[in-house]
């Protein structure tokens, strides 16, 4: 179907699904033949890469953002960075802040990132699943103990949990989303969550 013509009003839908520039998403549908599907896929994937990308660039500014939760029982500190002030006070950021608030509020989590989990944890929960796992042929033991660590900590690591509001993405994939919208890196920098009586 080489030709097809795409009209300015697809171009502005799609636009207003994904937030992409007009340029992108006319070149996605394009590409994609018409088919806003396949142009919203290509968008996501062109975006997660240009995430991967900045992802090392720095992150100095940002927001701070507070969240308690409806029944006044938990609430949640976030510390979010991006690349400049512009971002940190745009409409995405703070949604994506509050977002991620919800989620650490709903999920739990006790880590941003895999590098940040302490070793002497990850041996603790390896010795836990090794002993369930006793009575297991030894040949496939230390491949069950791998798959219920990689588990436990895709539970404990924010940034690997599935997101919240659509459990098809994790929380990481999520914010690289924002990376795409923003043109900018965003990065967690901290959090802390508090639970009454805990």
């Amino acid at each position: 179907m080489a030709g097809v013509q795409i009209s300015a009003s697809a171009v502005k839908a799609l636009r207003e699904r994904t937030g992409m520039g007009m340029m992108a998403c006319k070149k996605a549908l394009v590409e994609a033949d018409g088919d806003t599907d396949k142009a919203i896929d290509l968008l996501r994937k062109a975006g997660m890469k240009k995430a991967d990308e900045k992802a090392v660039r720095e992150t100095k500014e940002g927001r701070i953002a507070s969240y308690i939760h409806h029944n006044g029982r938990v609430g949640v500190l976030l510390e979010l960075n991006c690349e400049t002030d512009f971002v940190a006070k745009g409409e995405l950021f703070g949604s994506l802040m509050q977002d991620l608030c919800m989620q650490i509020a709903a999920a739990n989590p006790g880590y941003v990132s895999r590098d940040q989990v302490p070793e002497e944890a990850i041996e603790t929960e390896r010795v836990f699943f090794a002993d369930e796992v006793a009575d297991k042929p030894e040949a496939i033991r230390d491949k069950i103990v791998a798959g219920k660590l990689d588990k436990w900590l895709g539970e404990q690591v924010l940034l690997e949990q599935p997101f919240v509001k659509d459990d098809k993405k994790s929380v990481g994939e999520v914010i690289k989303e924002a990376v795409s919208q923003t043109g900018e890196n965003i990065a967690v920098a901290r959090f802390a969550r508090f639970a009454l009586g805990q």
